[in-house]
């Protein structure tokens, strides 16, 4: 091994890894429309002829949507399992793209070249980045790095329907010691970071009914029942004055902060203000005894996505209405049972229900939280490794949304994921001008070849 040799070879061929990134950019793999089902299908083999080119035994798996691939080498030391998505976002609305989607460009950012096209950060060139550190080691030292497992889906912007049933059918052939995924960003844009917690998601959509139709709120109102009235108390009071949530057992298997994770974030001098601000808020709006980054990563949530009822077209009608509904979702932390907790909020609302109302309950979702090991040696290695890559140590750090893949590695697999990313916070994921700083995938290709010399 000679990560000297490697990391100069990643410098010297950058141009040539950015063009092979560009070609997969190419490919339209939108996986949540099924016009662009052969497209996918295409992303898929490109990936396959890529990985089959550095040695390894690559195959495109079927599956009732798009196709999986895994690609295996196998070696001395440590398994490790490299996870990332090959399919990407819509598009819509195409008119505010500044250029085609699908025809990528290097272009000069304000900070420097970056890399523009849907998927350039999620996650095609976050995926590209562990490809080419592959694909450097094995020129300088003659072959690939270690023992890896490959894996990479191509539902994960559609909700990854085939994803639970495929690791299961093949639960043997995917567990490794650890997992890597690289789906994640950088800290404020500028500090590496491994994402060692993960909140949970549920997911509860409720229709509260009274009368049989729509009444005039002349002849009926103040006589009959109003849903609304009803929905809008029971919503109110599931947070109290101090923001905690009311919700009976809510808060059973919410650990508490370990001291020197926190003597860590605080470091991070994390600006909340800049960060409200950013967004025209000012004041942090969750538990009052915690500090705005302990409410985003280490605290569970209960929030309403929506609410309707009654008539919300132009104009007025003095309608009371016979049903209203609400769209709630819970971030959860620690041990919190997403099963349990949907059937205690159930209960509540039910327990709050006055007479001649009734409530039907719709579940979305159900995924627990995830906590990483970071006992495990393997994890201060990699943090020392991103640290001399870029230049200020790296942070162990929560996250506030979700990312499924990582508790069903722990649940179905049994062995925890290392996540660690090169997005920052402006690369509009998810939006019209994608991007991806090129120095985030320079730093992040050279990043995983310090981290694989590492854990060596």
């Amino acid at each position: 091994m000679a990560l000297d040799g490697v990391l100069k070879k990643i410098d010297e061929t950058l141009p040539a890894s950015v063009d092979r990134l560009m070609d997969l950019l190419r490919i339209p793999s939108i996986s949540t429309d099924p016009a662009f089902k052969g497209d996918c299908d295409r992303a898929a083999d490109w990936l396959v002829a890529e990985l089959t080119a550095l040695g390894f035994e690559a195959a495109k798996r079927p599956t009732p949507g798009h196709p999986m691939v895994v690609a295996r080498k196998k070696g001395p030391g440590k398994h490790l399992l490299f996870y990332g998505h090959y399919d990407v976002q819509p598009v819509d609305p195409l008119s505010l793209w500044d250029r085609d989607p699908f025809d990528p460009e290097l272009q000069d950012g304000p900070k420097g070249k970056l890399i523009r096209g849907r998927g350039a950060a999620d996650d095609k060139g976050q995926l590209m980045t562990f490809i080419e550190a592959c694909r450097a080691w094995k020129e300088v030292n003659g072959e690939l790095p270690g023992n890896l497992t490959i894996f990479f889906e191509g539902e994960e912007e559609s909700g990854s329907p085939s994803l639970i049933p495929f690791m299961k059918e093949n639960a043997e052939e995917l567990t490794a010691d650890m997992a890597l995924i690289c789906d994640t960003g950088l800290f404020e844009s500028k500090t590496p970071a491994i994402v060692t917690m993960l909140r949970g998601l549920l997911g509860e959509e409720l229709t509260i009914r009274a009368s049989n139709k729509d009444l005039h709120s002349g002849m009926y109102g103040g006589a009959a029942i109003n849903p609304i009235r009803v929905l809008a108390k029971i919503i109110a009071g599931l947070h109290d004055e101090t923001g905690r949530i009311t919700v009976p057992g809510f808060y059973d298997g919410v650990p508490e902060l370990p001291d020197e994770v926190r003597a860590q974030w605080q470091a991070l001098a994390f600006d909340h203000a800049a960060f409200l601000g950013d967004v025209g808020l000012s004041v942090p709006a969750g538990e009052q005894d915690r500090t705005p980054l302990e409410m985003i990563w280490s605290r569970p949530t209960c929030e309403v996505n929506g609410i309707w009822g009654g008539y919300t077209g132009d104009g007025f009608k003095t309608v009371l209405p016979s049903e209203a509904h609400a769209k709630i979702s819970f971030r959860l932390v620690g041990t919190q049972d997403p099963h349990k907790l949907r059937e205690s909020f159930r209960a509540y609302v039910r327990s709050q229900l006055p007479a001649d109302c009734e409530v039907e309950f719709h579940g979305h979702g159900a995924s627990p939280a995830g906590q990483m090991a970071i006992d495990d040696p393997a994890f201060e290695k990699a943090r020392k490794a991103l640290g001399e890559e870029w230049g200020v140590p790296a942070a162990y750090v929560g996250c506030g949304g979700s990312i499924p893949i990582a508790g069903y590695f722990k649940t179905i697999l049994g062995m925890d994921a290392m996540l660690i990313g090169f997005g920052k916070d402006n690369d509009q994921v998810h939006s019209p001008n994608e991007k991806y700083d090129l120095e985030s995938y320079h730093k992040g290709i050279r990043s995983w070849a310090r981290i694989l010399a590492a854990l060596d």
